[in-house]
């Protein structure tokens, strides 16, 4: 089943928190020093906000999913859409290793569909350096990507496309 996913940067995480708990009456199921998440069922929403240093707003709108199948129909849903994909294994990215393919959108806007498959102790980290790829906190692209498809395909990876529009 699917979770509609929001990562929204935040210039002040502490306010953030206080002001999104009241909104959906629920405390985070996740709080870091840089980052919470909500993992709502109603909606079903996995909505993240993280203090990285970037422009405060949107950081990249996606679909997190409970299984590698329902991971691989979504990406056959990118690949019709024609545009630049960024896939990514084992990814370290906001305290969880995943599985993922970035798109952006025709507006810039990042679109991540993921399948999380465990959670990990830092924002951005890697049990073996060789296959570190990128996180959201630094704007680039996965050091070791599956598969490229097309000259702007950077720009999804890993929330950077985003950026450049509130992400």
């Amino acid at each position: 089943m699917k979770r509609f996913h929001v990562h929204v940067a935040v210039p002040d995480l502490d306010a953030a928190i206080r002001f999104y708990s009241t909104l959906f009456a629920a405390e985070p199921s996740v709080r870091k020093d840089d980052y919470a998440k909500w993992m709502l069922d109603d909606p079903r929403l996995n909505f993240a906000i993280s203090q990285r240093g970037g422009a405060p707003g949107v950081n990249h709108i996606g679909f997190q999913v409970d299984s590698d199948d329902e991971l691989e129909a979504l990406h056959a849903n990118l690949e019709a859409a024609d545009r630049a994909i960024v896939a990514e294994r084992d990814a370290h990215c906001c305290y969880a290793r995943s599985d993922k393919y970035w798109i952006t959108d025709p507006a810039g806007i990042a679109w991540e569909s993921f399948h999380s498959l465990a959670g990990i102790p830092m924002f951005g980290a890697s049990a073996a350096p060789e296959t570190k790829a990128a996180c959201c906190a630094t704007g680039e692209k996965a050091e070791k990507p599956l598969e490229v498809a097309g000259a702007d395909a950077a720009k999804s990876a890993c929330c950077a496309g985003a950026r450049a529009s509130p992400h």
